[in-house]
């Protein structure tokens, strides 16, 4: 029988999701970092914690917390010697949910630790409620970095209200649990990664990828199924270039790095 895998905490989520070498063309294959590995190095390495602090930050024992540094530590290395592509993806982890035992931690003084609720009041029986990665009426591109979603619900194919209700600072693959504590259905979004699809997935939300434009119209084209998603669309090699696009609906694109 298999060993049942160890699931750590995560008490901040990366900033980027990889780094890509200047200057030259990748040599191989990317090297993947899980998001445990990277939060190890985050907590030994930026901190300044021993092992002893890592693993009871990240909830584990001392040998697992040591297994995790070493690795993540070769990975760094070889692609600084050797010029590969590193992604910040994966892993077995779930982010904290701000509770009173973990020191330092960045959703520390949250009431309950529970995410913060839309202004929108509860969703009705029988409704769906679908969120948009929204600014200024437009589908925004970068899952992960949107400051304001808005939300509609829907009963019986109808939006019979909406609200754009802010991300509280909250970002990445943490905002799964954002829209997850607040009845979330369905996401239409522009650009995302492996590692917010993932978490999105986890917490039972359908991911509608892919988007751009007017926002409304985006709703609008969803419930009479002409919006298909593109998945997982915001890979990390090419970024800034010109051909890259995050998304095609309404002819748009993502137009930024996601």
């Amino acid at each position: 029988m298999a060993r049942p895998k160890i699931v750590k905490r995560i008490c901040e989520e990366p900033v980027s999701e990889g780094f890509v070498p200047a200057g030259q063309h990748p040599g191989g294959s990317p090297v993947t970092l899980t998001f445990d590995e990277y939060e190890a190095i985050r907590l030994i390495d930026l901190e300044g914690l021993s092992r002893a602090e890592c693993s009871e930050r990240m909830g584990i024992a001392r040998t697992t917390a040591q297994a995790i540094y070493n690795s993540a530590r070769r990975k760094i290395a070889e692609c600084l010697v050797r010029g590969r592509e590193l992604r910040i993806s994966g892993g077995t982890y779930w982010i904290c949910d701000g509770m009173a035992d973990c020191p330092g931690c960045r959703f520390r003084g949250r009431s309950g630790g529970a995410a913060p609720k839309f202004d929108i009041g509860e969703k009705e029986k029988n409704s769906m409620r679908i969120a948009v990665t929204y600014d200024q009426g437009q589908v925004f591109q970068h899952f992960g970095r949107t400051e304001n979603f808005k939300i509609y619900d829907v009963a019986d194919g109808e939006v019979r209200k909406t609200a754009v209700c802010g991300a509280d600072g909250i970002s990445h693959g943490a905002l799964a649990g954002l829209l997850d504590g607040n009845d979330v259905d369905v996401l239409i979004c522009g650009g995302l990664g492996g590692g917010a699809m993932s978490a999105l997935e986890e917490a039972g939300i359908q991911v509608v990828s892919g988007a751009s434009g007017d926002a409304d119209l985006a709703v609008q084209d969803f419930l009479a199924g002409r919006l298909v998603s593109s998945g997982s669309n915001c890979d990390l090699h090419g970024h800034g270039e010109g051909g890259h696009s995050c998304g095609s609906h309404g002819g748009g694109g993502c137009g930024h790095s996601c």
